[in-house]
């Protein structure tokens, strides 16, 4: 029997180990590529680009950029004969609308199942303990200058109707997102890895991974080039205090690189002895109820569980709890030293780039000029001058431009 083309959808959720496995994927597409897996994409980010096309979300201008995107990516995948695998988190967020669209020009006919085309949705999963400070930490590294105590009174607001509370229940909500992405799926077509719990080896959540994508016995290298690490509360206190005086004032495009990538990313992480951020312990009660909650749902339904479902329930209270909106000034000064150093460093290092393309560009400068100079240069000039002023004389230009394979004005 002749196997069937697969299409694995990945759609989240967030800060579930989705950029390394986006790594791994992009940088080992040959390697699948031998095995019958095809993971469209000729930049790191091309999954998210099209996300970003598919639900036409605004991203401080990389939008732009994103246009045409999801149909580059869907058509590449309908031309490929074995395995696709399409991943960003930020389609957990995709209305139903925006679903059907995605699974259709994925198999090029109808959502779910198209001919010999099988469709399968995968979603990572996290326990809310973790999922909740962790996503109030991705909206400071974007910009967001919101207290956590604000953040945390806007996700547990029954309501659910501000900007806030709207993308994290939409990105975070188990049932409902498996509800938008495979409600007419079979239970088996349905896939969740569970990130494991505190304390479980390193290579665990990969492992499931490999699993659930049918990776298995393929030779991959997992070698972490891209990430998105965390921060601890005073280096999180420190990039939100930045965002309410300079956010404004920095263009996305610039913020990017400099704020949340050497700062945060590159500086700011590996500051491991500070405190990490945590849910306040009054809301683990609430957060594991509603974990529970899913759970039960999750196991009615029966889907394909890759890890163990009790990883939902997350890990304890901590002992004692660092409240990032008041936290150690003086851890906060080491973090702003340690931040302030990397942008001398950056500093330093333009400043070189700019003095030797300033040496490029006066060198090039003189050697023009050493050319302008020359007689024979001046002679051209004079015969181009006065054949430019006869009808004759244009023509004859015009015929040796052409010949040349030139459009400018110079001989």
């Amino acid at each position: 029997m002749v196997s069937r083309k697969r299409v694995l959808v990945h759609v989240g959720t967030p800060k579930t180990g989705t950029s390394h496995l986006q790594d791994v994927l992009f940088r080992n597409r040959a390697v699948l590529a031998d095995h019958g897996i095809c993971y469209p994409a000729e930049r790191f980010d091309s999954h998210f680009l099209a996300a970003l096309d598919l639900m036409k979300l605004n991203w401080g201008g990389l939008e732009l950029e994103a246009v045409g995107a999801w149909d580059a990516l869907a058509e590449q995948v309908r031309a490929w004969p074995g395995t696709s695998i399409v991943s960003h988190e930020i389609l957990a967020t995709a209305s139903r609308m925006q679903v059907d669209r995605a699974l259709s020009t994925l198999t090029g006919d109808g959502p779910t199942d198209a001919g010999d085309v099988e469709v399968h949705v995968v979603l990572s999963v996290r326990d809310l303990v973790r999922q909740i400070p962790a996503e109030w930490q991705e909206n400071v590294k974007h910009r967001s200058a919101i207290s956590y105590a604000r953040f945390l009174e806007t996700i547990t607001d029954p309501e659910r109707d501000s900007r806030i509370g709207t993308w994290f229940w939409g990105v975070q909500e188990i049932p409902d997102i498996v509800n938008r992405w495979a409600a007419t799926l079979p239970p088996e077509r349905v896939h969740l890895v569970t990130v494991p719990a505190p304390g479980a080896p390193r290579d665990e959540l990969w492992h499931r991974f490999s699993q659930a994508f049918g990776l298995d016995g393929i030779d991959l290298d997992l070698t972490p080039e891209r990430a998105n690490p965390s921060l601890g509360v005073p280096e999180t206190a420190l990039l939100r205090r930045v965002n309410r005086k300079f956010a404004p004032r920095v263009d996305p495009a610039d913020y990017r690189p400099l704020v949340r990538e050497l700062l945060a990313h590159q500086t700011l992480s590996r500051r491991r002895r500070s405190d990490r951020l945590t849910l306040p312990p009054a809301l683990h009660t609430w957060a594991q109820e509603v974990s529970g909650t899913w759970i039960e749902e999750i196991r009615t339904r029966g889907y394909d569980v890759v890890g163990d479902l009790d990883d939902l329930l997350g890990p304890p209270p901590p002992e004692t709890w660092s409240d990032p909106d008041a936290p150690a000034e003086a851890e906060v000064a080491g973090a702003a030293v340690d931040a302030i150093g990397a942008l001398l460093i950056e500093a330093a290092r333009l400043r070189e780039v700019e003095g030797r393309l300033t040496h490029e560009l006066a060198e090039t400068r003189a050697a023009l000029d050493r050319s302008y100079l020359r007689p024979t240069y001046r002679l051209r000039e004079k015969a181009v001058h006065a054949l430019e002023h006869s009808g004759v004389g244009r023509g004859l230009l015009a015929l040796y431009r052409r010949a040349r394979g030139r459009s400018s004005r110079s001989a």
